[in-house]
C-alpha cells in the first residue's frame, strides 16, 4: 500500500510518524510514500534533518513540488539529496507499484507579493501534460486543486478568487483518470464526476491517504503535535537575523 501524504512544511518527522502509524493500524507495511507538494525543499531544513540529524524516511518517498519550496535552489538540492527522496517533476509520468502517475506540482497564481514566480503552473506546462497520450495516465497528482469540484476558499483568501488552478478541466477530460489528488488547502475534500474520483487532503499533521489495490483509496485522519520551535530561533527569524529557508551560498 502507498501513503499519500502532503504539506509538511519542512517538518519531515511527520512523514515517518505517519508511516508508524499506518503500518501499526492497517498491520501491512507501507511500500512507498508520495507526497503532494510543501514539502519543505529548504537548504537549512534538509541539512538539519538529514545531514546534521543523520535521519531519513522510513520508506521510499516520491513528491511533487506545492508552492512552499525554494524554487531558486530546487535542483541543486534535488541533487544533492537525491539518495534521501525523488522529485517527479512537473509534467511528467511515472509507474509506481503498478499505477501510472501523472505529477504536476506547483499552484494557480494567487498574489505578485507572496507567490513565488517558479511556483506557478504554467501553459506550457499544461500543453507538456496534454501532449500525454490521453491513456497513459491512471492517476493525477497535482498540489492545487482542480477548479470546479468544490474545494471551499479558506476564510479571509477569498480575494483570491475561485479555487483550483486554470485548465484543470482540459486534463480531467483528456486522461479520465480513475484518481486525481491533490493538497494545498489544508481541507479533506471529496468529489465524484463519471470518470474520476477526486481527494483533498489536510496537512500531514492532520492525516494522510491509504492507496491500495484496485484504485481504492482511504482516508485516515490521525492529528500529530507540531514540534516547537526554540524561542531563540523564532526571534532570531522574526527579527530577520536569519531564515529557515536560506539559499545555498
Amino acid at each position: 500500500m502507498i501513503l499519500v501524504i502532503c504539506d509538511t512544511h519542512c517538518y519531515f518527522d511527520m512523514v515517518n510518524r505517519q508511516i508508524e502509524y499506518a503500518e501499526s493500524s492497517v498491520g501491512r507495511d507501507v511500500s512507498c510514500v508520495i507526497h503532494l507538494g510543501d514539502f519543505g525543499i529548504y537548504r537549512s531544513h534538509l541539512h538539519d534533518f538529514f545531514v546534521k540529524k543523520n535521519k531519513r524516511f522510513r520508506r521510499p518517498l516520491y513528491f511533487i513540488d506545492g508552492n512552499h519550496e525554494d524554487f531558486d535552489a530546487l535542483p541543486w538540492l534535488i541533487k544533492k539529496y537525491e539518495e534521501c527522496f525523488t522529485y517527479l517533476q512537473r509534467g511528467t509520468v511515472h509507474t509506481i507499484a503498478g499505477y501510472r502517475f501523472l505529477a504536476l506540482g506547483g499552484t494557480a497564481y494567487m498574489d505578485s507579493m507572496i507567490t513565488q514566480k517558479g511556483a506557478v503552473i504554467t501553459d506550457q506546462q499544461i500543453n507538456e501534460c496534454l501532449g500525454i497520450p490521453g491513456d497513459a495516465v491512471d492517476i493525477i497528482l497535482t498540489h492545487d486543486c482542480p477548479a470546479g469540484i468544490g474545494v471551499p476558499n479558506t476564510p479571509g483568501l477569498e480575494h483570491f478568487g475561485d479555487t483550483g488552478f486554470p485548465r484543470s478541466g482540459e486534463l480531467a477530460a483528456h486522461f479520465k483518470p480513475k484518481l486525481w489528488l491533490f493538497g494545498h488547502h489544508h481541507k479533506w475534500h471529496s468529489y465524484q464526476d463519471c470518470h474520476t474520483a477526486y481527494y483533498g487532503l489536510c496537512g500531514a499533521w492532520k492525516g494522510f491517504g491509504i492507496l491500495d489495490d484496485h484504485y481504492r483509496f482511504t482516508i485516515m485522519k490521525h492529528t500529530l503535535e507540531w514540534e516547537k520551535t526554540p524561542f531563540i530561533e523564532k526571534i532570531l527569524i522574526k527579527l530577520k537575523i536569519i531564515r529557515p529557508d536560506a539559499p545555498p551560498q
